[in-house]
């Protein structure tokens, strides 16, 4: 008997150890172990790719994956004790030793896994060149960021000034085409006096930080600004500007200047009569100015931007001459032109009237070229020329990163999706820590792309930028719909309480209620939805109503349906010519189909797909409404023709996904034509 050791039980000794593993070897229990493992992880790729297509639970899933992981040491041991033979499959101990083929066995077993491993590396080199790279942050020298500048003031409802200061020290640097400017909506997440610059730096990508406070008491400001090399924390310049209110005018180009010349940058002459020319001389027009700048950048929701477009109109009445606040006034009402808000104020003429303004007054500046181009985008819907002159823009300007951005949109209208994707890349360069330039790019361009893991990644990087935001949650559950993940897009719509919830979200919350059929609870949440002031909606009560009444329609209440959309019908008339972002063309014909307004929901359907005929961003909602219509209306055939039409489309809408799931295409299930779009033919 082995002796016991003072340490514990008997050792074996080296020769039943190297006995043990040269029996291993030759079971193929390595080789089985080798080949579980590949083939296990391949199957777990498989199965979390494609089953949520099939609407398999995530609970489901990670059962599956428990399984394959708990099946690992239970195919060792199956490989420990039987052998493959030309019998069949025996107990180890049952074959002769002449008359084993392990040795055959693990020749075979090292072919599949080699096979096996060329399908993986297969899939690592798919998803390493098919997914988005980071935004690219190499850091240049001539590079700067601005951070917010603090305030000072005793009377803390100047803080519009301090970021007015800021935001015009920040324009004129980005006109200097020879720096890297990152953009306000980046910088604004960071404190005034930050501890670690070199981190800020590295996230902005840039190798400088401008730092900067503003004191205004009485008719006096106090404003000192200070620029710093980021990674060496040295102050390259600095310097305290003391002036009255009416000389305040300079300061901001004077500021621009001389962080162009601590940079070493030489300006041509374009850019230095850009940094000279003051706005206006006109005091209070400035403070109105600043005041809209501020609210500007507050948000987008129509009451914040009706106090823009009010503040920027009494800069324009206190100084007629003032052609910035032209352009951005006439930047902003078209704005709410596009959404469809106050169409009696924010009328055509009123935003031609504004650019011409603007034109008229400095035809050279950017910002009437800016305007110019917002007008022929939004209002002219004019894509091709709005592209000019935002390529214009960017030509001029590069570091202009909504320039950038317009262009991909104007881009994006024509079915330029790739060039649109590159110049929204552009955009993100100058802006590297925007959550709404983020879902712009996953949201609104890659889903539409279907380019659906790529669409996540940006939206995850906007909610880690910009959690609970309701525009990227929105497009975040849609994309999930989209590929028929129910449950993954239901834990998005859930995750956030009804009370105030974003429009959009509300409404895409709705539609998974109808894709679930769970007609009931749609109604239950859209209806005290409904009850509230149209701009809690942001411009998506017609949507919303429109998706009440089909809820009511599917659960048998037929009467309460009829009286919803009546009551759109008798909303949406007045406005139904009017063609912007909102879908009211589309949502009136849709609506007038429900009641039985055959000829009217015709011709309205009809004339939708004819107002959005050159819009490629908009067109397949206007097509895929059409043949909803058509259907209602009971004309399967035409239905069907136009879904395949629309089907064929590089940035379709009706996803092989949607059309299984979405209740309004129950009537064709049975169709061959139909089905033959479920399998995506």
């Amino acid at each position: 008997m082995p002796k016991r050791t003072a340490l514990g039980p008997p050792r074996k000794s080296g020769g039943q150890m190297r006995s043990f593993l040269r029996e291993l070897k030759r079971r193929n229990v390595y080789r089985v172990g080798a080949m579980y493992a590949v083939a296990g992880w391949l199957a777990v790729q498989i199965a979390t790719q494609v089953l949520p297509i099939f609407e398999v639970s995530a609970l489901a899933l990670r059962l599956i994956v428990l399984l394959i992981v708990a099946g690992f040491p239970v195919a060792l041991v199956l490989s420990w004790v039987y052998e493959v033979t030309p019998q069949g499959i025996k107990r180890t101990e049952e074959v002769a030793p002449d008359e084993s083929i392990a040795r055959q066995t693990g020749r075979k077993l090292d072919f599949v896994i080699i096979g096996v491993l060329a399908i993986v590396i297969a899939i690592l080199l798919v998803q390493r060149f098919t997914s988005p790279k980071p935004v690219a942050t190499s850091i240049v020298e001539k590079s700067v960021a601005v951070l917010p500048f603090e305030n000072l003031s005793d009377d803390k409802s100047n803080a519009y000034f301090a970021e007015g200061i800021q935001d015009e020290i920040l324009t004129r640097l980005a006109k200097i085409g020879a720096l890297k400017v990152i953009s306000r909506t980046s910088t604004a997440h960071y404190a005034s006096n930050p501890t670690n610059l070199p981190e800020i730096a590295k996230q902005l990508g840039v190798a400088n930080i401008l730092e900067g406070s503003v004191q205004k008491a009485g008719d006096a400001v106090h404003i000192n600004v200070q620029l710093i090399k980021a990674a060496t924390d040295d102050h390259l310049w600095a310097e305290v500007y003391n002036r009255k209110l009416d000389d305040i005018f300079g300061v901001e180009s004077e500021v621009a200047g001389a962080i162009a010349d601590a940079l070493n940058t030489k300006l041509t002459g374009t850019e230095q009569a850009a940094l000279a020319q003051r706005p206006t001389e006109n005091l209070a027009a400035y403070d109105a100015y600043l005041r809209g700048r501020a609210l500007w950048t507050a948000g987008y929701d129509f009451a914040t931007t009706r106090k823009v477009v009010a503040a920027f109109a009494e800069a324009t009445r206190l100084d007629p001459g003032f052609a910035v606040a032209w352009a951005n006034l006439a930047r902003v009402a078209g704005y709410m032109y596009f959404n469809g808000v106050d169409p009696d104020i924010y009328t055509k003429d009123f935003i031609k009237n504004a650019t011409d303004q603007a034109v008229r007054l400095q035809p050279q500046a950017i910002e009437s070229q800016f305007a110019q181009g917002n007008y022929l985008y939004r209002i002219e819907r004019d894509f091709a020329g709005a592209e000019r002159e935002f390529r214009g823009v960017v030509q001029r300007a590069p570091n202009n990163n909504e320039a950038w951005q317009f262009l991909g949109l104007v881009e994006r209208r024509q079915g330029k999706w790739d060039h649109a994707l590159a110049d929204f890349m552009e955009a993100a360069k100058l802006d590297p820590r925007n959550a709404g330039l983020m879902t712009t790019i996953g949201g609104e361009t890659l889903l539409n792309m279907r380019r659906y893991a790529d669409a996540h990644d940006w939206l995850s990087r906007s909610l880690a930028i910009a959690p609970g935001d309701g525009l990227a949650l929105s497009y975040q559950a849609a994309t999930f719909q989209s590929e028929g993940r129910l449950p993954e897009a239901a834990a998005v719509v859930d995750s956030m309480p009804l009370a105030g919830m974003d429009g959009g979200l509300l409404a895409i919350r709705i539609y998974q209620r109808l894709l679930e059929r769970n007609y009931k609870a749609a109604i239950a949440e859209v209806e005290p939805a409904l009850r509230q002031p149209e701009d809690a909606l942001n411009g998506f009560g017609p949507q919303l109503r429109a998706l009440l009444g089909k809820a009511q329609r599917w659960s048998g209440d037929t009467a309460a349906a009829d009286a919803t959309f009546h009551a759109l019908i008798d909303d949406l008339t007045p406005r139904a010519a009017r063609v912007d972002d909102t879908f009211m063309p589309v949502t009136l014909a849709i609506a007038q189909a429900y009641v039985g307004e055959a000829d009217a929901a015709r011709a309205q359907a009809q004339r939708a797909v004819t107002l959005y005929a050159n819009d490629a961003n908009l067109i397949p909602n206007a097509e895929v409404g059409l043949a909803e219509v058509l259907l209602v209306l009971g004309d399967r055939d035409a239905a069907i023709a136009h879904l395949q039409m629309q089907a064929r489309g590089t940035n379709s809408i009706v996803t092989p996904a949607l059309l299984r799931l979405d209740p309004i295409w129950d009537a064709l299930r049975s169709d061959p034509r139909f089905q033959a779009l479920l399998a995506g033919k």
